[in-house]
């Protein structure tokens, strides 16, 4: 009797030994879908490069390290014809200065305007266009809140990331701070390849661009001769 018990359990595993592995194989799908899930989740939680919005407009202020340089600018922004409008004045040394320089990327054209004088230059633009968005290939650094989070409305969260920049010199290093929400630029630190520090700070910054009038020569610019000697590659320093 007892033989007959032993034989029958083993046909009976026998024909159940298909099911056991497809149970085996749901079992490691199963595993194998909670460490995909695991990994993803993971990474949508880290924060990725942002785009800032292509349209900014606002004041900024400059700060270098060689020229014991103080610029306080007003910039207009298009990152989608590629040009910036900047309009500072400042401190170099013990003398004040103002500059007006209009940066037509596509056309790799350069105005440098002074309107109290009523005179232009036009120079060729020996760069490339610098966006203000965070470059995709930025290494993240850190979050933070800008001001307090003790109460709400106290302080702004912030991203910081890391990266390089290639540039005729060689190579440029940024870190470059951002909001959390819609990636509006709050300060970039450049090391440029002279290992020397330039400071960007942005403010009073506006979604838009309230006057397109900004990204036209004035008329007394028309006849100004194209000088062809590239202008140096150093407006990547100011965004």
């Amino acid at each position: 009797m007892r033989r007959g018990f032993v034989d029958a359990f083993l046909v009976l595993k026998k024909k159940l030994e298909p099911y056991r592995t497809v149970n085996l194989l749901l079992d490691n799908m199963k595993v194998f879908l909670l460490v995909v899930c695991l990994a993803v989740c993971g990474l949508a939680q880290r924060p990725q490069p942002c785009d800032s919005p292509p349209l900014l407009s606002g004041s900024l202020t400059v700060i270098t390290q060689s020229e014991s340089l103080v610029a306080f600018v007003n910039y207009t922004y298009d990152g989608i014809q590629e040009r910036i409008r900047l309009q500072e004045f400042g401190l170099s040394g013990n003398e004040t200065f103002l500059f007006d320089f209009l940066l037509l990327y596509k056309q790799r054209i350069m105005y440098q305007i002074n309107n109290e004088n009523q005179t232009c230059f036009k120079k060729r633009l020996g760069t490339s266009f610098y966006s203000l968005s965070v470059p995709k290939n930025a290494s993240f650094q850190g979050h933070a809140v800008l001001g307090s989070s003790s109460f709400p409305g106290e302080g702004v969260q912030i991203n910081t990331w890391e990266g390089e920049v290639h540039t005729k010199d060689g190579i440029a290093k940024y870190i470059k701070t951002v909001t959390q929400t819609g990636c509006i630029p709050i300060t970039t630190l450049y090391l440029t390849p002279q290992d020397e520090w330039v400071v960007t700070s942005f403010y009073d910054n506006i979604v838009g661009i309230p006057n397109l009038q900004n990204f036209e020569p004035p008329k007394f610019c028309e006849n100004a001769q194209l000088e062809e000697e590239e202008e140096p590659e150093y407006f990547y320093m100011f965004i």
